[in-house]
């Protein structure tokens, strides 16, 4: 329906109206872009479709905030171009593709990114799609009132023969048509002796008659006088050429030493293969890392694919540390963005890869991928409950570590805004590891019953294996009462029947530390952990609920004499209005 569909528009575009790009990440913005590119050729269609709705948005979003929704997508298109996810918007945005009122749209609202001004020359397309664009925003009067002419009606767009189709935003399978791949702008531009080598790549039929010729290309370039300006044209050739590498499974179906040492073979692999055998120091190693550089602005998956050499290839056994000097050479030049945006490339094209790649990449760089949730996120928003079971494994084998004890708080606390199965599958592997739960128990104070129901439910069965102590039953007793929020009733009546020696003397003491503060100073004194504050009114509503909660059993936890010494000290010094209570 044109609803569904406006929506997925706005869920894609949603990040954009009010980018920061001090703030935001590139990875917020990147989809709507990256289907847009993609969709050029194959289905120019639905690249039309969000273009329009694009430069719809602004107006029409929210009227009131117009300007700043402008600005939003102004600054994610300058963000995309300067973080280079597309080098050019031209291409794009002035393409003969599109209908003649949406490239005037375009370039009237972003002239900033359409190359020329002039109108472009008309390129005749057999059979033009008519593309029903002229819709009914005209009046301009747009307000969400009506949610149907808030969007642009591309869902029923004529095919050829002139019938309407349904056109919606079904998953696309590519066929892949092998076009015989043009070079020929890229080889005017190179050496003799290079541009032979390039022709025979892309003569050569089998793949090792295809390493030997790539092995020449490295050689040369690894010569003294070899002209550093022709690395990217190089890098372009290379790009097109290998082309069909980026596309399909790189990790071999059944994973066995032979099978992945196969699947290392590959002719681009070459450079990789030959930064390995290399010194850090060598005049060489450098112009190879630029080579990479080049051919990563041009194929982003490259990145990826140096990981996934590093991790499998025999020839780079313990050279892991070969990717920082890549991410540093690359335009990007620093490792944790490098690092985040390949991982974050990789994970949309094969979730296989990307839990192949977890365990090496969580041990070679754990400055970059523990310190925040970001990696941790990207993998348990794609795996299923297979690669879960895996992964656990993985941590009790001691092949993997993905939490340590000074951060572990913190991602806790920010996995609480993630969807359901990506919460569980969080608690899951955080339970792998041995980190005591004193750690994380403070995130007791973040957590609201209606809100946070996957958190509560982990930690209660987690903390009724604990013995309780005096710090875990005050984050316990400091949950506002609610009578709807049963999380420490339930926590303290368990710990009652199996601890209640231990609970009692807790409690206890909690009770007259907190009877004997005078009130002004109690708030200062607990300010260190400002979200609990401890009163005593809480701790004896709580202890009313546990004694309800035990009436009809035969356990006598209140009959305990430290309880017992406790209440009487707060009966004899609290005031006539908690007595009466």
């Amino acid at each position: 329906s044109n609803v569904a569909a406006s929506n997925a528009k706005l869920a894609l575009f949603y990040d954009w109206l009010f980018f920061n790009p001090e703030k935001d990440s590139i990875m917020n913005i990147e989809p709507a872009i990256l289907v847009m590119h993609h969709s050029m050729k194959p289905h120019p269609a639905i690249t039309a479709t969000l273009l329009d709705f694009m430069c719809r948005i602004i107006p029409n979003f929210y009227p009131p905030l117009e300007a700043h929704v402008r600005q939003g997508v102004f600054n994610s298109l300058t963000h995309i171009v300067e973080k280079r996810v597309l080098a050019h918007l031209a291409p794009l945005f002035d393409n003969p593709k599109l209908d003649k009122e949406l490239r005037a749209m375009l370039r009237e609202k972003f002239p900033e990114f359409c190359s020329s001004p002039s109108p472009p020359i008309e390129v005749k397309i057999e059979e033009p799609v008519p593309m029903e664009m002229e819709n009914h925003l005209e009046k301009d009067d747009g307000c969400y009132d009506n949610a149907e002419a808030a969007f642009s009606d591309d869902e029923e767009e004529l095919n050829s023969k002139g019938k309407k189709r349904e056109f919606r935003f079904h998953p696309i399978k590519e066929s892949i048509v092998e076009e015989p791949v043009d070079i020929t702008p890229f080889l005017e531009q190179l050496d003799e002796s290079l541009k032979d080598k390039v022709l025979q790549l892309q003569k050569g039929s089998d793949t090792e008659a295809q390493c030997e010729v790539m092995q020449e290309i490295v050689d040369q370039v690894l010569e003294e006088d070899f002209d550093s300006e022709q690395l990217s044209v190089l890098a372009s050739c290379l790009q097109e050429l290998f082309k069909a590498h980026f596309r399909g499974e790189v990790l071999p179906e059944e994973i066995t030493e032979e099978s992945l040492e196969e699947s290392v073979g590959k002719p681009l692999y070459l450079i990789f293969r030959n930064l390995c055998q290399m010194q850090e120091d060598n005049s060489g190693f450098s112009l190879l890392l630029d080579l990479l550089s080049e051919l990563y602005q041009k194929q982003p998956k490259i990145g990826y694919h140096l990981l996934y050499y590093l991790r499998a290839s025999k020839a780079a056994l313990g050279r892991m540390g070969l990717y920082e000097s890549f991410a540093q050479a690359t335009q990007l030049g620093e490792l944790h963005t490098c690092l985040m945006m390949d991982m974050k490339a990789c994970q949309e094209d094969d979730v296989r890869l990307l839990c192949f790649l977890t365990p090496s990449i969580y041990t070679e760089f754990p400055d970059e991928t523990l310190r925040s949730g970001e990696l941790l996120n990207m993998i348990v928003a794609v795996i299923d409950s297979f690669q879960l079971q895996e992964l656990v494994c993985h941590v009790m084998m001691g092949n993997l570590v993905m939490f340590r004890k000074d951060s572990v708080l913190n991602i806790l606390i920010q996995s609480l805004d993630w969807e359901t199965f990506e919460q569980y599958c969080t608690w899951q592997l955080f339970l792998a590891h041995n980190i005591p739960l004193e750690t994380i128990i403070p995130i007791l104070q973040h957590l609201k019953y209606k809100e946070h129901p996957e958190a509560l439910s982990c930690l209660l069965l987690q903390l009724r294996r604990e013995k309780p102590s005096e710090e875990m039953v005050k984050m316990v007793l400091s949950r506002p009462c609610h009578p709807e929020d049963q999380f420490t009733t339930s926590i303290l009546r368990h710990w009652g029947l199996r601890h209640d020696d231990l609970l009692g003397e807790h409690i206890k003491a909690l009770l007259i530390k907190n009877n004997s503060l005078p009130r002004k100073r109690q708030s200062l004194r607990s300010s260190s952990s400002k979200l609990a504050q401890l009163t005593l009114e809480q701790i004896l509503e709580h202890l009313d609920n546990l004694r309800l909660n035990l009436t009809n059993t035969k356990q006598n936890f209140f009959s305990q004499t430290p309880i017992l010494q406790a209440l009487q000290h707060v009966q004899a010094s609290c005031d006539e209005a908690h007595k009466m209570k």
